[in-house]
């Protein structure tokens, strides 16, 4: 194949066209500029890139979405259904062609496709490309996992977490894909946000507009949202540049998503939760290059050779409603962050891994977190973030706080089992944070750490001096010392900058690199390293490191 570098089953009802059809208008502008120049108006079209994503030793998996007609836009259930031909190569010319078959883009799946390819070689290097009514996709790059079995001397991922489109630019996957070294890279949650234009965070400026301009709740809403992403340039190169591994969070869905419902949606004027969220669903994982592990979970775990296995936690699926802050109930037993089936998979899977060390993506902060004597002028901001109420109690109860018997259980076993070289991987909030993870925060550092814990800033979403509207770094200063204060365990905490991290494991070491943006509302904006914090094998304690790997 000849490669061009371009960059529901029932008919759909009035409604869904009339919204898809919005949403469409506002889309018009970014997919006529990706069109391949000199296409026809009616030829097919890969208007959204090229993506893979979840790495295994012998295969991969494909994603990309074509426009079989110029009508045929996210969301609207038109179109004909047409055969996309894929083809796996061991170079960018698809020439040397290792695999090659077709599947059907389906009104029905929103005219993406999958392939799930098998048969391939572990640790390699292979490019992709689909094709469809003459027309070729861009080419993309991607990497098979190691063997099982496999003596792995290094890996290196990407880790990201919380994009909104209307904040700014996704100028942290640019640098990403300008890498070249990664073998995979983790996005932790809030790939898309599902707010109206102006409604969430963006500090009074819309930066770029977002599609659809409502509150995304319909299947066809959810579509139109995943579909604006994937024009963005940005997101497109690092998807078309390395294999992807990603969970969702509450954003997916709606704020402060749990299982029977968000903070973000009122049934009485908003529908069923229920349709919500399998409107939800069914749009991420037509979108994502990633493998239900269960129907309707993302909860999984993949495998890196000898060196590491990471198990991806579906946060957002089985957990309880948040508890009302001061009346304990984030210690009731009954309730759950994980889901009890969930829980016990991740203890066995710990207990039972072999390899040197076990990373866990986990879409919401494990490691305790008490405020401290902030002033008011800093709690009310870091309440928000939070979404804490004002007067600043000790707990987020979003996060693993408002969920401490699963949290017990979890660390108990490790220290009962003696697990050693865990590492949580965390997004959610949008701050950067290096955190040894306590058996008991009262008494640490005499007591043990359990674990250890790198949390990503966000790519785009407000943090603090978003929130409070000053000079990046003022806020910073201020609170970084206080919440080291009362929580001995955290390392480090940047509560002002965007970015991504760059996490390097070796047999002797689990280290990330934080990087950070010159500006996020800047498509050119530069990147630097911030700072590097590390775990040494065997010891469940970070320490500061003083260069990027």
């Amino acid at each position: 194949m000849t490669s061009r570098f371009s960059t529901a089953p029932n008919a759909p009802s009035r409604r869904t066209v009339v919204r898809a059809a919005a949403g469409g208008a506002v889309l018009a502008a970014p997919l006529a500029a990706a069109r391949p120049a000199g296409a026809a108006d009616a030829a097919p079209a890969f208007l959204h890139g090229v993506a893979s994503g979840d790495p295994l030793p012998d295969g991969i998996l494909l994603w990309t979405r074509v426009t079989p007609v110029p009508e045929a836009v996210p969301g609207s259930g038109t179109g004909p259904d047409t055969p996309v031909g894929w083809t796996v190569a061991t170079d960018r010319a698809l020439t040397d062609v290792v695999a090659r078959g077709s599947v059907t883009a389906r009104a029905a799946a929103d005219h993406t496709v999958k392939a799930d390819v098998r048969g391939l070689a572990p640790a390699t290097d292979y490019f992709f490309g689909f094709t469809a009514g003459g027309t070729d996709s861009p080419v993309g790059r991607t990497r098979t996992a190691p063997a099982a079995d496999a003596a792995v001397p290094g890996l290196r991922f990407g880790v990201v977490s919380c994009a909104n489109w209307e904040a700014g630019h996704f100028s942290a996957y640019r640098h990403l894909a300008a890498r070249g070294d990664l073998d995979a890279w983790l996005h932790l949650g809030d790939y898309i946000y599902e707010y109206g234009t102006g409604e969430y965070g963006t500090r009074g400026t819309v930066v770029r507009p977002t599609a659809p301009a409502h509150e995304i709740r319909t299947l066809a809403d959810y579509r139109v949202r995943h579909a604006l992403h994937k024009t963005d340039p940005d997101l497109r190169a690092l998807h078309a540049t390395a294999p992807v591994v990603a969970i969702w969070d509450d954003h997916e869905f709606a704020n402060d998503t749990w299982s029977g419902g968000a903070e973000n949606h009122t049934e009485a004027t908003e529908g069923a939760w229920s349709a919500r969220q399998a409107a939800a669903k069914q749009a991420y994982f037509e979108w994502m290059p990633v493998r239900p592990a269960l129907a309707g979970t993302t909860y999984r775990r993949l495998r890196f050779g000898k060196l590491a296995d990471l198990s991806l936690l579906d946060l957002r699926s089985y957990r309880s409603q948040q508890a009302a802050l001061g009346t304990g109930d984030v210690d009731d037993p009954g309730r759950t962050l994980t889901g009890r089936a969930q829980l016990d998979w991740l203890k066995a899977g710990l207990t039972a891994s072999d390899t040197t060390w076990r990373l866990v993506g986990n879409s919401v902060m494990i490691s305790p977190f008490a405020i401290g004597a902030l002033s008011a002028e800093l709690l009310r901001p870091l309440a928000e973030l939070l979404g804490l109420p004002k007067e600043g109690l000790a707990l987020n109860p979003d996060q693993w706080d408002g969920y401490t018997d699963d949290r017990r259980e979890l660390l108990a076993h490790l220290r009962a089992h003696a697990v050693r070289n865990t590492v949580f991987l965390t997004g959610d909030i949008h701050m950067a944070w290096a955190n040894d993870v306590p058996v008991d925060a009262g008494t640490y550092p005499l007591s043990a750490s359990a674990a250890t814990e790198f949390v990503v800033t966000s790519v785009t979403s407000d943090n603090l001096d978003d929130l409070v509207n000053v000079s990046e770094g003022t806020v910073c200063a201020l609170a970084e010392p206080l919440i080291r204060a009362a929580n001995r365990h955290v390392h480090w905490v940047d509560t002002d900058r965007h970015g991504y991290g760059v996490l390097d494991i070796t047999a002797e070491r689990a280290q990330m690199d934080y990087y950070v943006l010159s500006d996020r509302t800047d498509p050119a904006a530069t990147a630097a390293w911030a700072r590097s914090y590390r775990t040494r094998s065997g010891t469940q304690r970070v320490e500061r490191g003083y260069d990027p790997v």
